[in-house]
């Protein structure tokens, strides 16, 4: 018996094919790390990277419900309520109802939300742009078109 009160040291690790380095979940995440921080850092504004992509799909699409703005930017329902509960406070947006439908939500840009796209898309292009920037211009183009392939 082990002197730990019975408990078996750790075996030897066995040799497994699962390498924690060569999964993609793993290097997503790494990849994801590295990026919220430059956008973190370069934005510009204090806005989250889910309350950029609400503003920026506003900007690009004009007034929406709700639920569809959450579609457009792949957020959930609660997560996309928030994230306008809060660019609404900020004054960024404003909420109304739909004239053709009472029970939905339509989301728009305010004056200063509008403002704010256009002061902070620079930095968004930047942020991108430094994202990619170990890769050169080919694998940049082949990335973007294997990550929407697997979206």
């Amino acid at each position: 018996m082990a002197r730990n009160g019975g408990a078996k040291r750790n075996p030897k690790p066995q040799k497994i094919s699962y390498i924690l380095d060569e999964q993609i979940g793993f290097l997503l995440r790494q990849v994801w790390q590295r990026h919220a921080t430059i956008f973190a850092r370069e934005i510009g504004v204090e806005l989250t990277s889910p309350q950029w992509a609400a503003l920026s799909k506003l900007a690009e699409t004009g007034s929406c419900s709700q639920n569809q703005l959450g579609r457009l930017t792949a957020m959930d329902v609660a997560t996309i309520k928030g994230v306008i509960d809060r660019l609404t406070a900020r004054g960024l947006t404003e909420t109304s109802s739909d004239p053709e439908d009472g029970r939905r939500l339509l989301v728009s840009l305010t004056r200063a939300g509008q403002q704010t796209v256009e002061k902070a898309a620079p930095n968004a292009l930047a942020i991108t742009k430094e994202t990619l920037a170990p890769l050169d211009g080919k694998e940049r183009e082949t990335l973007i078109a294997l990550l929407s392939k697997l979206r």
